[in-house]
């Protein structure tokens, strides 16, 4: 079955689709994609990951046409980010 596995950080995003033996497990389609090959820093075990904006676990299951997404942390520093006015709203 064909699934896609999305993942993007700051200047780096990469979309791919790729064909998975049916009955395939969200951790062995990214296993199976080659992206933590080309992003050696994705921890799995610590970053999360979700299918089609829905957070999950790596042994859930997929269906034909699933998106993988995995997720970085947000890193913001509260000094540059500068404050919402929220006075007459």
């Amino acid at each position: 079955m064909q699934i896609g596995v999305a993942y993007s950080e700051p200047g780096n995003q990469i979309w791919m689709n790729i064909e998975v033996p049916d009955e395939s497990t969200v951790q062995q389609a990214i296993e199976r994609s080659g992206i933590l090959g080309q992003f050696p820093h994705i921890d799995l075990a610590a970053q999360k990951v979700g299918v089609f904006g829905k957070l999950v676990k790596l042994d859930a299951a997929l269906k034909p046409g699933d998106r993988i997404e995995i997720y970085r942390g947000i890193i913001a520093d509260p000094e540059t980010v500068p404050r919402r006015d929220t006075e007459g709203d």
